[in-house]
């Protein structure tokens, strides 16, 4: 493991191990059925979204339930922007629609954080289920600019003509979430890395050292939920990419707490946890409801059980896991295990006491 510590910080290691993602990254969709790029993509879209949940609750502390509200959101305002009839020339339709997907679900979590981060506990927590429980009916009663009950579906991002024959629609789909979903995490490792991520450490631990220090815990607050609609926001711009399609549905509060627990599983705090989490929120289920879809829930929670149980940290702690009970395995047998094996005919109470009685007998003869 000491070892395998000295490659992971290794530069050329590192560099090595990001070409191959890379080069993994780029090649996938191309030998792919689009089954599997769909699959994929999916699971690019909800690691931005556990992406934004986890610099939230896992790196700021903060109880944040409602993380679907804001993908959700994100998702209809590219709806509205593609079916609309909006004075736009089309090459600037996916554009426009991220910027926007990312500003206005940020602006309604600035407005929700300014009330919300002065809470704390179940209150705060309450504020954040809100947010899907009131946004459900939203949805369902402005049809004019969600679709209603029956929802919006959209044909776009539609491979380029100067694709034609190469890409399929799927792949350029695939190839656009995939390099949004890349930066988002550039981001958020330099955002994490740095000042800020250093405060929002600082204001999980100790408000009252970040006080000291001269960090404001609100300030922070504010700003790590307002960072993560934003993510939830593109994450929702990216989903619509993917599906094709939105309802009321993609702001249900499950979907929150499925993300909750494959932020857990997947390891919080983490960037590569995220990634984690992303592919079990996207693979289990699926997986699950081959075997028996009425066992799905039961299979997800057992995952999620088995994982508090055995790697509270998550999944990417599993190798510091397995190293420290190889340890604690290897130092038992060192301990049952003798050192010397004439050390064996040493044991107390029987070579050294009948060799101080021969000396005393010997003396007493004297």
């Amino acid at each position: 493991m000491d070892t395998l510590t000295r490659l992971s910080k290794n530069l050329a290691v590192r560099i090595g191990i990001g070409v191959v993602v890379a080069v993994v990254l780029v090649v996938a969709p191309l030998i792919s059925s689009k089954y599997v790029n769909y699959q994929l993509g999916l699971i690019a879209v909800f690691a931005v979204a556990i992406l934004g949940l986890n610099i939230v609750m896992g790196y700021a502390g903060q109880v944040s339930l409602g993380q679907s509200a804001f993908l959700g959101l994100g998702a209809y305002i590219a709806a509205y922007l593609v079916t609309a009839d909006l004075p736009i020339p089309p090459e600037l339709v996916v554009p426009v629609s991220l910027v926007l997907c990312a500003i206005i679900p940020a602006a309604v979590g600035l407005v929700v954080a300014l009330a919300a981060a002065r809470l704390r506990g179940l209150a705060l927590a309450m504020v954040t289920i809100a947010l899907p429980i009131i946004g459900i009916p939203l949805a369902k009663r402005f049809r004019e600019f969600t679709g209603g009950s029956q929802g919006t579906t959209v044909s776009w991002l539609r491979a380029p003509d100067w694709t034609e024959g190469f890409l399929e629609n799927d792949q350029w789909r695939y190839y656009v979430v995939v390099v949004i979903a890349v930066l988002m995490f550039v981001l958020a490792r330099n955002l994490v890395r740095g000042r800020m991520g250093r405060a929002f450490r600082i204001v999980k631990e100790n408000e009252a050292v970040a006080l000291a220090m001269g960090i404001s815990p609100y300030r922070y607050k504010v700003m790590a939920f307002t960072i993560a609609s934003l993510f939830g926001g593109v994450a929702g711009f990216m989903y619509l990419g993917i599906v094709q399609y939105t309802s009321p549905e993609t702001l249900s509060f499950h979907t929150s707490i499925n993300m909750v627990a494959a932020m857990v599983i997947g390891g919080s705090a983490s960037i590569l946890g995220t990634i984690f989490g992303a592919i079990y929120f996207v693979l289990v289920p699926t997986l699950a409801n081959e075997i028996d879809s009425s066992l799905t829930a039961l299979i997800s929670g057992a995952i999620l059980l088995a994982v508090l149980f055995l790697v509270p940290g998550g999944l990417v702690s599993l190798p510091r896991r397995i190293a420290q009970v190889a340890r604690r395995l290897g130092g038992r047998r060192a301990t049952a295990t003798p050192q010397n094996p004439s050390d064996e005919a040493r044991t107390p109470g029987t070579t050294a006491p009948e060799s101080t009685e021969k000396n005393k007998g010997k003396r007493q003869g004297q």
